[in-house]
């Protein structure tokens, strides 16, 4: 089947088709769609129409100039809510109403903003899409169970606008935090169950509307990234919360192509149906890594000019053993291991800003830190895509055989070399944290009165 052909249509058309979109039925028939056979996926081997009218091709937005952003430097931190890491609260789904539940998250979060403004922080990166639900009132995906345990279940309120809400309060900005691809964190037979159990539902999950889409992969249900009408949907997911919310930005993780050597992601059939023309398979999965970034990136600069897109990619694009313009390293590349060309996202002016997740220590010989940050700085520092560098908060304290200096003196001095590293670099524009829920272990105590001390207010 060949993509879908672009037309000349308003940007809400991307939501809007998508909004159409019919609840599947337990006995498999043909449905009508916009004048098109609609074949279910199963009755049907071929992957269905797209749903979605991608955009049309559009000139990108001019990032601003350097020179003239802001001279404050992002201090930032990712608050995840997958598997309730850092929100909501595990015992607050618990609560003995829904109005003790919701006064438990609400009040939880305004605490935790509380805190993070105490210590400076003045960026929030909150994941809104933690796998394949949400915590907005989405026409597209269903409630997320992390809200109430049960998927689809409304929890009473807009999690996404009171976060909006409360940290612009603060005078904190807001980045929605998408992963893209994930739809399940287990492939046990309960989440399946679970999943199946939302056809009801409108929306229902799209583990129900398009089993064809999905597969296997590091022991989760995943999206499959070679399906063009996957990528359109990930596209209107990010269109529906730009259009509809004033969030500062945008930003996908690391998880595009996501498997692991005991669960690989099977695409050899979608390969087959997409893959011509493509020297390898890796070549063409990094194509398709390309062309979600390349069609996000144009749809938010076509929506909102203003709102920021950014990646957070593993801190390694290639290691300089595998290709002379890669770092002095020895670590799992995200060119190679998540087929993203990350570098080339910068190169392309697509995102807004990178952040390099760079997770080791200026002792750790195969990944330095430094290494790492001078490389960064030296591949943005030709374009206006700004740099922050993830840094790994949740190992500050913890003790390693191999990464010791987390440990000293609880993990300040490394903390303090990392950040006066970015904040004397002139390429490197902030620091983001990993994350919200180690602020508050004790481990971490020593680190975060430093912190309060460098950066509070």
């Amino acid at each position: 089947m060949t993509p879908p052909t672009p037309l000349n249509a308003n940007p809400e058309t991307i939501i809007a088709r998508y909004h159409r979109l019919p609840r599947l039925r337990r006995v498999a028939r043909v449905a009508a769609l916009t004048g098109c056979a609609l074949l279910l996926a199963s009755c049907s081997s071929r992957a269905p129409h797209s749903l979605v009218t991608p955009l049309p091709p559009v000139t990108k937005q001019p990032l601003a100039d350097k020179s003239s952003q802001s001279d404050e430097p992002v201090r930032g931190v990712w608050l995840a809510t997958v598997s309730r890491l850092d929100w909501p609260p595990r015992e607050s789904v618990n609560g003995s109403s829904s109005a003790v539940r919701i006064r438990m998250q609400q009040e939880a979060l305004k605490t935790k903003l509380d805190n993070l403004q105490r210590l400076g922080i003045n960026t929030v990166f909150f994941q809104v899409k933690p796998d394949g639900t949400a915590l907005w009132p989405s026409k597209i995906l269903p409630w997320s169970d992390m809200l109430t345990g049960k998927i689809g279940q409304d929890p009473g309120y807009d999690p996404l606008q009171f976060m909006l809400d409360e940290a612009h309060r603060r005078g904190m900005k807001v980045h929605a935090w998408f992963n893209p691809y994930r739809v399940s964190t287990n492939i046990k037979p309960s989440t399946a169950s679970e999943l199946n159990s939302t056809l009801a539902l409108r929306p229902a999950s799209i583990f129900v509307l398009h089993r064809d889409w999905i597969r296997t992969a590091g022991d989760r249900y995943v999206l499959d990234p070679g399906i063009p009408e996957v990528r359109d949907w990930i596209t209107s997911i990010v269109a529906e919360v730009v259009t509809s919310y004033p969030v500062d930005g945008v930003q996908f993780d690391d998880y595009f192509y996501a498997e692991t050597p005991g669960s690989p992601l099977n695409d050899s059939q979608t390969f087959r149906q997409y893959g011509q023309g493509f020297a390898s398979k890796a070549d063409w999965r990094r194509h398709n890594t390309q062309q979600l970034i390349e069609q996000v990136s144009r749809t938010i600069k076509q929506l909102k000019p203003e709102v920021e897109f950014g990646v957070s990619p593993a801190g390694v694009w290639r290691n300089i053993s595998h290709d002379p313009s890669g770092s002095n390293t020895r670590g799992a590349a995200a060119y190679d291991e998540s087929f993203a060309d990350t570098r080339r996202w910068v190169q392309q002016g697509l995102l807004d800003y990178i952040a390099p997740q760079i997770y080791w220590p200026f002792a750790r010989d195969a990944a330095r830190y430094d290494v790492l940050a001078h490389w960064w700085a030296n591949v943005v520092k030709p374009t206006n895509t700004r740099l922050y560098i993830g840094v790994a908060l949740y190992k500050v304290g913890e003790a390693s055989k191999n990464e010791p200096d987390w440990t000293i003196n609880g993990g300040v001095p490394e903390l303090k070399k990392q950040i006066d590293l970015n904040e004397s670099v002139p390429n490197i524009n902030g620091t983001i944290l990993f994350r919200e829920d180690y602020l508050n272990q004790p481990q971490t105590r020593e680190a975060v009165s430093y912190l309060r001390g460098r950066w509070g207010k």
